[in-house]
């Protein structure tokens, strides 16, 4: 094969890889991933905007080694290609050392960076440390189950199964088990993720910054109805919340004994269900019984 063959042959390959390239970033492009549509991107509370601060700094730190290496690809690709002539060939180089250091120091000084911000950021947002603010925190018991959340509202001795609903700017205090499998809580919207495991307990602190309707889901796998478990969350006025309290203690449910058992069961796609009453110290109930197992 001539050199002329050759040329053409490697030209029409980097052609076709740069067509590719082209296609699939246009195709990134148009899935319609705007700033506001990913809930992590667009927080509805404090937590959540420390959060994607930390995500965005991370990024931009990674960048400045991601960003030079596509740049240099495309850049050697295109001067050392077969027909420039003028490039230089030097089969026998082996070592430089700026090279070396910029390759060893750069990412060595991206990581202490990264680490400096993460110890920092961990301890800031720490889900044990109580949030402050004016009003007292509403305290709220979260049950995993197969495959569906349980709410217990203590003060308003009500629970609630797949919604979450809580007053805006005051913080929310939940303590977490699991009457399963180990999940894992998390609402994007405001942040913060913990896991529930049977037999312990974990707490979350939140805080929605005014009234948002949000959704939070399971995101450890755990079993046939992980796609499905999910829940509804709602941060809301005083005066909504109220109502919404007064509403859940209409419904004639009771969560007793006999029915939080017939709960238990797997199930998914389990509709929003409200009880106006629940058997006294089920939380603590459900984690005792797996210490004594």
């Amino acid at each position: 094969m001539g050199k002329g063959s050759a040329n053409r042959i490697y030209r029409t390959n980097v052609g076709s890889i740069l067509r590719i390239t082209f296609v699939i970033t246009a195709l990134v492009a148009l899935t319609g991933c705007g700033w506001t549509q990913a809930a992590v991107l667009d927080p509805k509370g404090p937590i959540g905007f420390e959060e994607r601060d930390l995500l965005i700094k991370a990024a931009g730190l990674m960048l400045i080694v991601i960003i030079p290496v596509f740049v240099m690809s495309f850049w050697f690709v295109w001067h050392f290609r077969a027909s420039n002539v003028k490039a230089v060939y030097a089969p026998h180089w082996s070592y430089s050392l700026p090279v070396d250091a910029v390759v060893w120091l750069v990412p060595t000084a991206i990581v202490l960076v990264l680490g400096y911000l993460v110890w920092t950021y961990a301890h800031k947002l720490d889900p044990y440390k109580p949030i402050e603010a004016k009003s007292a925190p509403l305290e709220v018991d979260v049950v995993s189950q197969d495959w569906k959340w349980l709410f217990i509202y203590p003060e308003q001795t009500i629970a609630v199964v797949n919604e979450l609903v809580f007053p805006s700017d005051r913080p929310l205090s939940l303590k977490l088990t699991s009457d399963t499998v180990m999940n894992s809580f998390y609402i994007p919207g405001l942040g913060g993720q913990i896991y529930t495991m049977a037999g312990m307990q974990t707490q979350l602190n939140l805080l929605a910054d005014g009234p948002a309707k949000l959704v939070g889901r399971n995101t450890q796998y755990s079993g046939t109805g992980f796609p499905e478990q999910h829940f509804a969350v709602y941060a809301t006025t005083e005066t909504d919340f109220a109502t919404w309290v007064a509403r859940v203690k209409q419904s004639p449910k009771t969560l007793d004994a006999a029915t939080y058992a017939a709960l238990t069961k797997p199930s998914g796609n389990v509709p929003v269900t409200y009880y106006s009453t629940y058997e006294a110290d089920l939380f603590d109930k459900i984690i005792q019984k797996y210490m004594d197992q």
